[in-house]
């Protein structure tokens, strides 16, 4: 049988993730499974235009489409049971795998990890903040300097059995002031690598082709030129950012 429409096929919801801040739900639509935000479900923010949260899933959908990195898993807008909202295809994690992590401070590993910074747990215990020094953060780290993702926590990042890395929950991105708030700064001042370079590049170019086209029915015109200008400093850069501004470099919570 070949799989539902998934724009228009009934979307049965199956429960409810109380752990996210705005309305979340799982559901199915046929055989496969999604995450659905209504818009009606997202909370008022003092920084962000009210209902459009949603829309910046899919913006971020988008440009990792044109980035070429599989970051996000498949989004879309369409009619759910409590009206329009977010709809993302549904990942199965490896529970036995953590990108990032919290360690004691004396167990930093010597290798394959980054350290990012240090504080005191509830107990009064040293802890390191750290996360894998992979490709796959790596081109995460990229987007969100991108998309300016506000909220990079390290349960957003989604650990795939065979070492892919999903981001997810982008409702706070490509806000036209500065706001990167994310765990991913184990590389800040590297230089990027040839494939980070020619991914913005494509999104560079995308911005005045489909991509473009695509992101003007999501985001404002004043948001399209700060993606562009974030591409286009990045580029010149040619090299990791460090924090900036006024805002928290880290979301918080951490998780």
């Amino acid at each position: 049988m070949p799989a539902p429409d998934l724009m228009t096929a009934e979307l049965t919801l199956t429960g409810r993730i109380t752990t996210a801040s705005n309305a979340t739900f799982l559901g199915s639509i046929g055989d496969t499974t999604v995450v659905y935000k209504p818009i009606a479900g997202e909370k008022p923010l003092w920084d962000f235009p009210d209902g459009f949260l949603a829309h910046r899933e899919v913006a971020a959908y988008l440009v990792s489409e044109v980035l070429g990195w599989n970051v996000v898993p498949r989004t879309w807008l369409r009619d759910g049971p409590l009206g329009k909202g977010m709809v993302q295809l549904w990942q199965e994690t490896d529970p036995g795998q953590n990108a990032v992590d919290l360690v004691g401070a004396a167990d930093v590993p010597e290798s394959g990890w980054k350290h990012v910074l240090e504080g005191q747990d509830e107990n009064g215990r040293t802890v390191a903040l750290i996360h894998e020094d992979t490709p796959e953060l790596r081109r995460m780290a990229v987007f969100d300097v991108i998309v300016n993702n506000a909220d990079r926590k390290g349960d957003h990042i989604l650990p795939m059995t065979d070492g892919h890395r999903h981001g997810v929950d982008h409702g706070l991105t490509f806000h036209r002031d500065h706001k990167l708030r994310t765990v991913l700064w184990g590389w800040l001042g590297d230089a990027l690598s040839a494939e980070e370079r020619d991914g913005i590049d494509r999104v560079r170019e995308g911005l005045h082709g489909s991509l473009g086209r695509n992101l003007a029915d999501l985001l404002s015109a004043e948001e399209i030129a700060s993606l562009a200008a974030r591409c286009a400093r990045l580029r010149l850069a040619g090299r990791f950012p460090a924090p900036s501004g006024e805002m928290p470099a880290v979301p918080w919570p951490l998780f």
